[in-house]
C-alpha cells in the first residue's frame, strides 16, 4: 500500500470520527521521518482516544499495522506507521506545540481530495 492510500484511510477515519482541523503535509522532500504528517484535532481526550482507534482500526482492516503507538493516555496520540506519521491532538495541546508550524516548507494536500469516494 502506498503511503498516500494510508494517509487516505487515515483521513477518511478520522473525518468519521469528526475529528477538526485535519491536515496532511506531504514532507517527503524535506525530510526523512516520513512521507506525510497527518494532524487532527479533537474536543476531548474521549474523542482524540476515538479518533486514533478508528485510524488504527481502518488501517488495520486494509493489512497495515502501526510500527508504534504513543500517547494512548494523553492529550497527544501519535500514530507511527513508516511512511505516514499521525498526530491526534486534544484543541489545546494542538494550539500549545503548534507542531505544524515545523513543517511549513511541506506541501500541504487538499484533504477535500483524500476524503472523497
Amino acid at each position: 500500500m502506498t503511503s498516500l492510500e494510508i494517509v487516505k484511510i487515515a483521513a477518511k477515519a478520522a473525518d468519521s470520527k469528526k475529528g477538526h482541523e485535519i491536515r496532511v503535509i506531504k514532507i517527503r522532500d524535506i525530510s526523512v521521518l516520513a512521507d506525510y504528517f497527518m494532524f487532527v484535532s479533537g474536543d476531548s481526550n474521549t474523542q482524540t482516544r476515538a479518533i486514533a482507534e478508528e485510524v488504527e482500526f481502518k488501517l488495520s482492516e486494509a493489512g497495515e499495522e502501526p510500527h508504534h503507538i504513543e500517547g494512548r493516555q494523553s492529550g497527544w496520540i501519535c500514530l507511527d506507521y513508516g511512511s505516514v506519521v499521525v498526530h491526534v491532538f486534544h484543541k489545546e495541546q494542538r494550539q500549545y506545540f503548534q507542531l505544524e508550524r515545523l513543517w511549513e516548507d511541506g506541501e500541504e494536500i487538499d484533504i477535500s481530495t483524500l476524503l472523497e469516494n
